[in-house]
């Protein structure tokens, strides 16, 4: 049985895909196959669009405190099925609905402003910082595009400040404080609050 969706204090999360074009150095998929307790993320196979509206179906979406499109994969790998599934959510709750992401969907999808196609589907944008300059951010993330891709992450967030009333970039405590520091100025510049996240054992 795959797991789509699964629950962790009172938030539903939404396990889209396992494609990541990043393996960063703190991954919680390099520590065992599930998040924080929960039951494996790894998915058999891709979900369709009507698996996962299904999967949500089956949910009493209105009893969760938010919704999180975040799993063992990046979301936006699979764009289509988000825009479906948060028109989906938008139609039937009224439940805040939040995505993690990279913010790298303009190297994925190799088009400009993807992140225009998810105007009005999200309440918080929350994408993954991880580091304050290029060349750390691809020691920390290894993503596949190389060192454009912190461009493209920033270009995103900054971007979607100007579309969505939550936006936040995020670091997780295992690089140094010197580090977080360094972002924080950067978050700072741009306007955009930070969070730093624990690491998961």
């Amino acid at each position: 049985m795959m797991n789509i969706t699964y629950v962790l204090e009172n938030k539903l999360y939404i396990n889209l895909t396992n494609k990541c074009p990043c393996s960063c150095i703190f991954c919680i998929r390099k520590n065992g196959d599930g998040a924080y307790g929960s039951d494996s993320l790894w998915l058999d196979h891709q979900p369709s669009e009507d698996e996962v509206i299904a999967s949500l179906a089956k949910e009493d979406l209105d009893s969760f405190d938010e919704i999180i499109f975040c799993g063992f994969g990046e979301p936006t790998a699979e764009l289509e099925i988000i825009k479906a599934a948060a028109k989906y959510l938008r139609e039937n709750t009224s439940t805040k609905i939040r995505i993690n992401t990279n913010g790298l969907t303009d190297l994925i999808y190799g088009r400009e402003n993807t992140i225009d196609e998810l105007k009005g589907l999200f309440d918080t944008v929350s994408i993954s910082l991880n580091a304050s300059d290029a060349k750390e951010y691809c020691r920390v993330t290894n993503p596949k595009f190389g060192e454009q891709a912190f461009d493209c992450m920033i270009k995103f967030a900054t971007r979607a400040k100007d579309l969505f009333d939550s936006v936040i970039l995020s670091v997780v405590d295992v690089i140094s404080e010197e580090e977080i520091q360094k972002c924080e100025l950067l978050t700072k510049s741009l306007g955009i609050p930070l969070r730093v996240r624990k690491y998961a054992e």
